[in-house]
Parts: C-alpha cells; structure tokens; sequence
C-alpha cells in the first residue's frame, strides 16, 4: 500500500506495512520463506559533493546486506546491513529512488540495471499455495511485472525495475508478519511492561529530586559549604587519541526534496575501508588545554527562570511523518519542542571559544597556526552533544542578535537576511581576528533520522599576519529522532585554506561512527595539517565533545578541551555557560538593544519562562505578521532589504553577505530608539 503526501512533497511516497490478517483461513506456519534476492544497485555516499557508488546488495528474510561486490558478501565482508521491518521506506519513481531509514542507519538507493532473466525473480519467491490472498497477489505481480520487463524493455525499465524491487521489499517485511502470530502477543506485553516500569521510575526520580531539592535547601540555610571529594589520578578522563589510520566511511547523505534538484551539490568522501587504530597511550594530561581552566564567574546567570518543557506528549510523529523527505525550516513546530534560542544566535555559541582564534594571531609558525585554527573549527560542535532533545526558534526576516563580550574581546553582530531560502548571516570582530559566515540550513526527515546540511562558508582573517582561512560545514544527523534513545552525530570533511598563503592546508575529519562500534570511539574527529607537496606536518585529534590533541608540536599538548557543562545542566535545555547567558536580558542593555533583537522576541521569551502555552499562541501571531509583511511586500512588487548586511560576490564567485558596517555606528549614536525600526511582533 502507498501512503501519498501532501503535493509539496512532489514525488516522494512512503510505504506502509501490508495489513495482512494473520488469523483468517490460512495457517501462518505453514508459510514457505521467500526467496534470496540479489544484484547491484546505487548507493548514496555519506558525505555531499562525490555521488553514488555501485553496491552489492542481498535481501534475505527481510535483512537487506551489502558489501563491495558479490565475492565479498559470499566471504562475509559486509558494509552494513538493515533489517527491513525496522525500517521507513520511502520512495521516488521518477527518479527510481528508495530510501530505508531504520534510525540509526540510513540507505539511499537508486536502480542501477534491470534484470535481463525475467524468470530468476519468479524462481525466487515460494509458491503462493499457502500464503495469504495478499502474499499470493504479491507474488503473481512481481512475476507479472518481470515478464513486462522482458517484452518493454527499451521503454521504461528502471521503473519496472523499481517496482519489482520494491514488491520484493514488501513481501520480505511481510514475512515478518506471517511468521507467528504469537511474537505479536509477546511483544506487546513486553511494551506493557516496560511502559509501566518507564512510568514508576519517572514517579521515583521525580520524588527523589523534590526530596534532594529539601535537604539542600535545609543544608543552605545552615551556612556550611559542601566541596565535592576530588577523584584520585588513578581515574582521569580518558585522552583522546590521534588515530594514523583513515577512517571507515559509510554513505547516504542527499537532497531529495524536488524530482527536479541538481545532485552537482552532494560530496563525498573517497570509498577507502580501514579500520580504526587504538588510542595511543602517553599523550599527557588533557588538563594541560588553554581553555581547561573552570571559566571565571563572568557576573551573568547561570540558571535560566525555568526547567525545560517535557514534550512526550507532543506528536512528533505525525508531525514529521507529514514531512518526510520536506525542508524541516519551514515547518512550523509546537513551541514545547523548541530552545529559548534561535538560530542567530546558535551562530554566535561557535565564539565560545574564540581565544583559539586570539592564540592563532599570536602564533608565528603558520603550520602551528592552521592547527589552532582546526581547533576553533571543531569547538563550535562541542555544544551539540547535549542538545538533540530541542530545536532553536526560526529566526524572523529582519530579526538581528548582537553579543558585546568584553571577557572575551569581541562584538558580534547577526541578521536574518532572508526567509525562503533561510539565510542568517553573522560578523564578528575583535583586536585578533574578524570572523563572517552566512549559514543556509536544510533539514530534511527520512522516517527515523534527521538530518541538518549547512551550506555557508566561514571566514577568519588574523590581521597581524594577514592572513584569510575559509572552511565549509560538515553534515550533523540526529537519529531516532522518534526515540528517547535518540542521539546526535556530526560526519564529513572540513577543508581549510588561507586564501592568501598556499602555504599549508588543514582537512579534518569528522568520522562516521560503526553501526558495531562501541561509545568510546564515537565522535571521533582527525586532522592533518599539509604543506605545498601534500606532505603531512602536524596531525592531531581526539573527540570533538572532549577535546583535541595534538603530538606532533615539540611538545606534544592538548590544544583544546570544552568547557564543564554547568550543574543541572539537563534541567535546562542542555546549555552551555556562554549558552546560558545568550539571551540574557539586564535592564541596562535593554535601552541599547534594537527593537528586533531576539531578546525582546516575547514567544521566545514565554518559553524560556515556562510559560509554554502562551508562547504556542504568540508563536502563531508572529509568524501570521510576518506572512502578512510578505504579502504586502509582494503586492508593492519589493523585496525585504537586510539593515545591516549587503549582498556581495566572494573571490570564487558566491554570493555572500557581509556586514555594512551601520550596526555599531547606529548603536552609539543616534541610538536605535532614534531610528525607524522594523514591527516584528
């Protein structure tokens, strides 16, 4: 059966389960296994920009394996392998498509020939003498099928090829479901029970938390000071290591929204297979990073008004079931799946750790330079490791977000320039360095994962030795999206060049982690640094949530290590300290601040103070206004003009946005009271 979605998604179908009555005439025991089905198809890689590669592809019992070619699957060399019935299977028939999102695996597939004897797919499937009216009917039209793809073959052979394909899918997963009636039974009643032990092990945490809750606050009033006893060295944390080896990369990345968009701008990662070394013993102390220090008491909060929203009960299913395979930007989601943040300023979390940027200005060797520079490319992903439970706000067109960290010495400002497609642009500049990026976002559901592919460019400048690094974003996917086992990963390749120097280039790594592969090499990130031959000068590495090394400096060190997470950081969103303190808002900033800055954003507002319900109508309201801006704008023939940023053309020929440079100028005199200012809410 095929499940149509709304016209916005074009082409795209999911596939739903055969509703097969198991307990009608027919005896489900009796049931004969369908056949092996086998051959090779396309398969997307994982990382943008490098297309498909040829795959070998087996599909036995509903586990669908793959492997380089069919010698290697006979000696048990699998790439990966699914099990079906676990799966989201959506479909493309324009394109001869399939994709299987089984949430912490996800395939894209493509037809790659069709099979020149009809017969050996019919010779594959069980006689239909003792499956039920549906398995039988299934079998006599992928029979069907492959004789038409014999007599038409010069006409539409992919499709047919797609359609025997995918019949083939469905009566594999069907199986499943004539097995045994019984496993039904069981694993319902399994479900039953965990649900009730979930439940009376949230009514125990919740009790003991109000009790610990007392007892502190009772303890407080006595005026005495608790110190936390130190681990002994004997239980430091485990070093990251530097891994030589290359990393094992699987595939499946792609923007599938229209039949019509270009592949041109997917890339990849060569199809090299090897496995990862053991981390290497006596790197030194992580400790010894410039950031390790506990961050001095900066006089902000640390606490924000109120515990984040419990979202369980929100439909979250129906919701991206509704969207599969759609830009996720623009879909309007309940207030109590979101952060009290925004995008914009997500952009300015990748500045917590800017004196990376500070040393590499003052870093006369530019190979060592490039590393501290690989550094400050990774911290801007630390974050994410707590935060896949929520999303950040849309930004509004227009609305703009400055930061004025004198502790750290830099100002920075954002806007959102444009709506459709979304682009927020950001500049930021201190005494050692000038950082600009505008980032384009797609996110796109496939059943089980999401996956989040960013577009922009990020540029650093270092004004003491002149220098210009420009890097691109790698791919971030949160899989079992749907689960509460859900987790976040980030792959792909980051290229870093110094547009004014050709003296060294840097590639990192963000590795895919083994669907096998234990916790302790998940995150896994590895960089070398390369001079003019291609010749390795410094590598290093670690995990990009707990910090970075480098052992080949003359003296080997850890260059960065993340920020402790603040207490009871899982009671608010996840935050970070920096994050914890970005939409702030002190009574004697409020009168410098425009009337679009994302502070004065009252739904953002109502949700961090947990008034959630209030922020779901304020919500609507403000995305209605902003709808109706549009309208006007259109009938006028106009188009929105960003305030502080102008649309320009990069040395390669991109379009990017820069800052005019007004911002500042305009805060400090007239001030914006003084200024017309756009009505966003």
């Amino acid at each position: 059966m095929v499940l149509s979605h709304p016209q916005n998604i074009k082409d795209w179908e999911v596939m739903d389960d055969l509703q097969v009555d198991v307990t009608s005439g027919d005896n489900p025991q009796d049931l004969t296994i369908p056949g092996i089905c086998e051959g090779y198809l396309l398969k997307r890689r994982k990382w943008p920009l490098k297309g498909w590669h040829k795959r070998y592809f087996v599909l036995e019992t509903g586990i669908l394996r793959y492997s380089k070619t069919q010698q290697d699957i006979t000696r048990g060399k699998l790439h990966g392998s699914l099990d079906i019935s676990l799966a989201v299977m959506s479909i493309n028939k324009k394109s001869n498509r399939i994709n299987l999102d089984a949430g912490d695996i996800l395939y894209h597939m493509k037809v790659y020939y069709v099979p020149s004897i009809p017969d050996y797919v019919c010779s594959q499937l069980s006689p239909p003498t003792n499956t039920s009216a549906e398995g039988k009917k299934i079998q006599q039209d992928i029979c069907t099928l492959s004789q038409r793809g014999q007599s038409e073959i010069h006409t539409d052979t992919h499709t047919l090829c797609l359609q025997v394909l995918l019949l083939l899918l469905m009566l594999n997963v069907n199986f499943l479901i004539f097995l045994s009636p019984s496993v039904h039974t069981s694993l319902k009643s399994v479900h039953e029970a965990l649900a009730q032990e979930r439940q009376r092990l949230q009514d125990t945490y919740h009790q003991s938390t109000t009790q610990a809750e007392v007892r502190v606050h009772t303890f407080k009033k006595t005026g005495l000071v608790y110190k936390r006893p130190t681990a002994s060295g004997n239980q430091s944390r485990r070093t990251p290591s530097v891994t030589d080896s290359a990393a094992e990369y699987f595939d499946a990345s792609d923007d599938v929204l229209n039949g019509s968009s270009s592949e041109s701008d997917e890339s990849g990662l060569s199809d090299r297979t090897t496995s990862n070394s053991e981390p290497e013993e006596g790197h030194g102390d992580i400790s010894k990073a410039p950031n390790s220090v506990v961050p001095m008491n900066t006089g902000r909060r640390t606490t924000l008004p109120a515990h984040c929203p419990e979202n369980a009960h929100v439909g979250l299913m129906q919701i991206l079931y509704n969207n599969i395979g759609k830009d996720l930007s623009r879909v309007s989601m309940p207030a109590a799946l979101n952060e009290p943040i925004n995008l914009i300023q997500r952009l300015c979390e990748e500045l917590e750790y800017s004196e990376l940027l500070d040393i590499a200005n003052n870093t006369q060797d530019p190979y060592q330079r490039m590393v501290y520079i690989g550094a400050f490319a990774i911290s801007g992903y630390a974050t994410a490791h707590y935060r896949n439970r929520y999303k950040p706000f849309n930004p509004l067109l227009g609305e703009t977000y400055e930061c004025l960290r004198e502790d750290k010495g830099f100002r920075y400002i954002s806007e959102q320039v444009c709506h459709h497609p979304p682009i927020s642009a950001c500049h930021a500049d201190s005494d050692n360095f000038s950082l600009w990026q505008d980032q384009r976002w797609k996110n796109k559901f496939w059943g089980k994962s999401l996956e989040i592919m960013p577009t922009g460019i990020v540029n650093v400048t270092l004004p003491r030795f002149g220098d210009h690094y420009e890097w691109n974003k790698v791919v971030t996917c949160v899989h079992n999206v749907l689960s509460q086992q859900r987790y976040l990963e980030h792959y792909g390749e980051v290229i870093i060049r110094n547009l004014n120097s050709n003296a060294c280039t840097c590639k990192i790594t963000f590795v895919k982690s083994r669907y096998w592969g234990s916790d302790t090499i998940k995150n896994e990130v590895q960089g070398t640094v390369l001079d003019q031959t291609g010749s390795v000068i410094h590598r290093f590495g670690g995990l990009w949530h707990e910090g970075i090394f480098c052992d080949t400096f003359p003296t080997p060190q850890c260059i960065w290590k993340p920020n402790p997470q603040p207490k009871d950081y899982y009671l608010y969103y996840g935050f970070s300290n920096f994050a914890l303190e970005l939409n702030e808002l002190t009574p004697g900033l409020k009168p410098l601040l425009p009337p679009t800055d994302s502070r004065l954003r009252p739904d953002q507002r109502m949700l961090e103070d947990g008034r959630v319900d209030d922020c779901d109508k304020f919500k609507e309201e403000v995305e209605d206004m902003q709808r109706e801006r549009r309208k006007q704008l259109a009938k006028k023939g106009q188009e929105h003009k960003p305030r502080f940023f102008k649309k320009a053309v990069d040395s390669s020929g991109r379009d990017v946005w820069l800052t005019n440079g007004t911002y500042w100028k305009f805060r400090e005199n007239p001030g914006f009271a003084n200024t017309n200012n756009l009505e966003l809410w």
